[in-house]
Parts: structure tokens; sequence; C-alpha cells
């Protein structure tokens, strides 16, 4: 899973243009909608810290986890700019650890398509339904086999700013069901010269079916899946996919003790 060393100083850079407003609205109003308006809220994968800033603005106390300690640098810089009180944790989300239980969970920007192993995954949602309060919610997104397969697949993307510009060969191999893009960036140093560096990232695409037989393998209950971007029903050609799920099996005398 070792990725966003170097990418970690430009990926905000390149990740502009980004909807996280409106993911931001989206994951509050489903929040809402289950009796979740303030409290501990974890952001699972965090990176450097978007939507914690955000959803610590919508009024929750923001804990985030990632595994990138330049991600979490970044965040932390933004964190002392915010002023805000918001928990930073330098963990991998196959093993993470909590000092108590949080109302919600969230994990979006296709964090878990990192993960290339449904053991993995499992293993993940099991901790998430461990360190729920009793009901509470788990609110995640993935990129499906058809986006890596159809959509992605093996194309090359570049683009050119004034301070960076990066490279990105993407291949799709489909026997193993895994998405490798190789990263190439020229960052502009002080002196105007250019550093050039490399990174390779893999991620697996999965299907619905596969997440909800995963989450309630795990223990959580399955609420409901929605195409992330019409908010409607899953479609056979939906790209990125939410899912919500709820913990079970904690009562709350127990969670108290």
């Amino acid at each position: 899973m070792e990725a966003y060393t170097d990418f970690a100083e430009v990926y905000d850079t390149f990740m502009d243009e980004t909807p996280y407003e409106e993911w931001k609205e989206f994951l509050v109003k489903k929040l809402r909608e289950h009796g979740i308006e303030n409290g501990l809220v974890l952001d699972l994968g965090c990176g450097t810290g978007v939507m914690c800033e955000l959803l610590d603005e919508a009024g929750y106390d923001m804990i985030g986890v990632d595994v990138s300690e330049g991600m979490l640098n970044i965040a932390m810089e933004k964190r002392a700019e915010s002023g805000k009180n918001i928990l930073y944790l330098e963990q991998d989300m196959r093993e993470f650890e909590l000092y108590g239980t949080v109302r919600a969970v969230v994990c979006v920007c296709d964090s878990l398509n990192y993960l290339l192993l449904e053991e993995e995954l499992e293993e993940t949602f099991r901790l998430v339904n461990n360190y729920l309060d009793p009901g509470g919610i788990f609110l995640f997104d993935f990129n499906t086999v058809y986006k890596y397969k159809e959509i992605i697949g093996d194309t090359t993307i570049a683009e050119n700013r004034d301070e960076c510009s990066f490279i990105w060969e993407n291949y799709y191999h489909e026997e193993e069901e895994i998405n490798e893009y190789d990263l190439t960036f020229f960052v502009r140093e002080e002196d105007d010269r250019f550093r050039k560096f490399t990174e390779t990232h893999y991620q697996r695409g999965y299907t619905l079916e596969q997440m909800k037989r995963l989450v309630e393998d795990a223990g959580m209950i399955f609420v409901e899946a929605l195409d992330a971007q019409t908010h409607g029903k899953v479609r056979e050609d939906s790209e990125r996919v939410y899912v919500i799920a709820k913990e079970s099996g904690k009562k709350k005398a127990e969670c108290e003790e």
C-alpha cells in the first residue's frame, strides 16, 4: 500500500477540481438523515485533510487516519493554519486503532480501492464495526470494475502547470482485476530547475455485490447503495458507488462500560 510519498507535495495541486464541497454536502446530508448531527467522526484514508477540515466546519469532531506520512504532514499544516482541533493518526486502515468509539466513519475518494484483497477489505470493515458507536454509520465510496475496465482502461493522461507537470500512464490488468497507474511528475524547484520523480499505484475495482457481501460478512448491516454521480440507483455503468452500512453487534450499555 505504500504510495503518496513524493506525490503528496503536489497532490492538492492536481486535485484542485475535485468536488470536495459537493461530497461534503452529501456526507453531511446522509449523516443527518441517520441522526448524526455532531460528535466524533473518523475519516479513514484522510489524505491531506480536506474532508476533515470541511466536516469540522459542518460541526463534527474529526479524526483523520492515513498511512502516508507525507499526506498527513500537509494535513497538519492545514490544521495549523485553520486552528481546527483535528486529531491525525498515521495508521494503516487494515489495522487502525482508536481510543474509543465514534459516531460515524467516512472513507471517500476511492481509498478502499487501494486494498487489493477481499480479506483486507473485510478486516477493515470489521475494525470499522468495532469502533463505531451502537447503531453508528459507515459511509464509503469505491470505484467499480466497470470504471477501471471500460472508462480508464489503458490510457495516458498528461497535464502541464507552471509549477509542476505530470504524466499518468494507466494499465488495467483484466485477469488480476488490478488497475496500475504509473505517475511521473516534474516539480519546479526554487532555482527554477525541475525535479523528476515517479510513483506506481495499484487499485482494484469491486462490484456492489462484493461490497455488500463483505460488509455483511464483517458483521455490519448493509443499508443502501447509491450511484455517486446521480445519487440514484446503482447502474451497470456506475463508475463510483456510495455505500452506507450500520454498526451491528454492540449494545449501548456495553459501549458505555
